[in-house]
């Protein structure tokens, strides 16, 4: 019987290992709002999708894996005149 709870106990501590060892990677994306032209960096890992009121917003880019990627995205937008700021 303790070998077989040993045993339990170990693959748990396993799977718990790998589960923190390879997280989830976040996708971040850039939104352009109509009314101003301005992109924004947006996250995937957000529960809510930012509010279309009192403007509306269109999704301007695929995914990428990290907040700098979207940035440097932005900044390549901005200067080929897609977004404002």
């Amino acid at each position: 019987m303790r070998r077989a709870t040993a045993l339990f106990a170990a693959a748990g501590f396993a799977v718990a290992a790998l589960a923190v060892a390879s997280p989830a990677q976040a996708g971040y994306y850039l939104i352009r709002w109509d009314n101003t032209g301005v992109c924004q960096v947006w996250s995937e890992n957000f529960t809510m999708k930012p509010m279309r009121w009192p403007s509306d917003y269109k999704v301007v880019s695929k995914p990428v894996p990290t907040f700098t990627d979207a940035m440097a995205m932005k900044e390549t937008m901005r200067q080929k005149g897609h977004c404002n700021w």
